[in-house]
């Protein structure tokens, strides 16, 4: 999560935090169907749920994970899934939404879990508040949790032909990404690509949506 790109770089998870605080019921109200309209991000899901499971560890943690539904998704595709986000609202909601799940206040680039303890992370749409020149730390600390082969799923709003490109998050300033030079960021932090999926913006939506799927080596 990242504030705008006037404010300064290590400044932005508290930022970010305040700015979904202030808007968690909404931000909950609005993303609420999950994916139940979204077959295309569905099947994705589904298929990272699927090969976290046979690598034999099916410990999951959903980074910004908001109001939970992911998590809650996941779960019923057979993985042990926590999740974990900077804003406390949020994950208050998540808590009483889902009592049966794990969510913790944190942040996604500094885990409390041990090395190599986790089969699959998953950020979806979480990263895509993360100032750039940051971003090699979050996907390292995404691959220092994994095991080797674990898997990592990536759901971002995708630059279409430009460059790393600022865009006015209803939130907070958000950044799409060349789904090349995402994926060359995670193979410098010791991830492989398995899959990708790029769709068109859907009804009401404004981007082209990214989906990568990765391997820790």
């Amino acid at each position: 999560m990242s504030d705008t790109p006037s404010s300064s770089p290590s400044s932005y998870p508290h930022t970010t935090a305040e700015a979904y605080d202030a808007l968690a019921v909404r931000y909950a109200d609005f993303v609420k169907d999950g994916l139940a309209h979204l077959p295309l991000d569905r099947s994705f899901v589904t298929a990272f749920a699927d090969l976290v499971r046979a690598t034999g560890n099916a410990r999951v943690a959903d980074l910004g994970c908001g109001p939970g539904y992911l998590s809650a998704a996941l779960r019923e595709r057979g993985v042990d899934v926590f999740g974990v986000d900077l804003s406390p609202e949020l994950i208050a909601i998540a808590r009483r939404t889902y009592p049966g799940l794990r969510f913790e206040v944190g942040s996604m680039g500094a885990l409390e879990v041990a090395d190599g303890a986790l089969g699959g992370v998953v950020s979806w749409y979480s990263l895509i508040h993360t100032p750039p020149e940051q971003l090699p730390a979050y996907l390292a600390e995404f691959r220092r949790v994994l095991a080797p082969g674990g898997c990592a799923l990536l759901a971002f709003f995708e630059a279409d032909g430009e460059p790393v490109t600022p865009f006015d998050h209803a939130v907070t300033t958000a950044y799409r990404w060349p789904f090349d030079a995402l994926a060359a960021l995670a193979g410098q932090a010791g991830f492989t690509e398995t899959a990708r999926l790029l769709r068109a913006p859907g009804e009401g939506e404004r981007f082209r949506r990214g989906h990568l799927l990765l391997r820790a080596v």
